[in-house]
């Protein structure tokens, strides 16, 4: 097993414990121009999104990651593994339910579907946190890349569906949810995916 293997599912693992230390010791070493805390952490079996500061847990919610399964090829809808890092925020200020097109505010304020259904549209909402991978050739760079394959953490209209599998590859929240998110995580942030 490579030592890459072996670093990732010691992480993997341990990011179950209420306290990380160790591990964000070992990211700063890693990543050393991003700091570790804030962290958050993917958890795609689990469908939730940790949120660590200095090593403790801070809060926990349900998430959607992609239905059609984890992979990070351009073009796939799937959800990308590895690390990540928050590269742009964008809806500050706009009112919860804002439908964004092309990271552009619509003015449109989007029905929130609170049945478990999909609706056949994907609409992104509320927040969006732009994700850019860290790994090269696993989540960045050439036909993998998860900033050009618009990876982001947002919110959605289909609040029903959150806690399962739904998305095209982002990571879906509950609109009051991203917008708390978004108020307290700045750029930069270290987003782990795992599964």
């Amino acid at each position: 097993m490579s030592r890459w293997l072996l670093l990732s599912l010691g992480f993997a693992l341990s990011m179950a414990r209420a306290d990380v230390a160790a591990d964000i010791e070992e990211l700063t070493g890693r990543y050393p121009e991003f700091s570790a805390s804030p962290l958050l952490v993917v958890d795609i079996s689990e469908q939730t999104l940790s949120w660590y500061e200095d090593g403790r847990l801070r809060e926990r919610f349900p998430v959607s990651t992609s239905k059609y399964g984890i992979g990070s090829r351009a073009g796939s809808n799937r959800t990308p593994l590895g690390m990540h890092y928050v590269r742009r925020k964008i809806g500050a200020g706009a009112p919860v339910g804002t439908i964004f097109r092309g990271r552009v505010d619509t003015g449109r304020i989007a029905d929130i579907e609170h049945r478990p259904r999909a609706t056949g549209d994907d609409f992104v909402t509320s927040r969006i946190l732009w994700l850019s991978g860290l790994d090269t050739g696993r989540n960045r760079g050439d036909g993998v890349d998860s900033y050009s394959r618009y990876i982001y953490i947002h919110g959605t209209h289909e609040e029903g569906l959150i806690g399962q599998p739904a998305s095209h590859g982002c990571i879906r929240m509950r609109n009051r949810d991203v917008v708390a998110l978004f108020e307290q995580i700045p750029e930069r942030t270290l987003v782990w995916i795992q599964k």
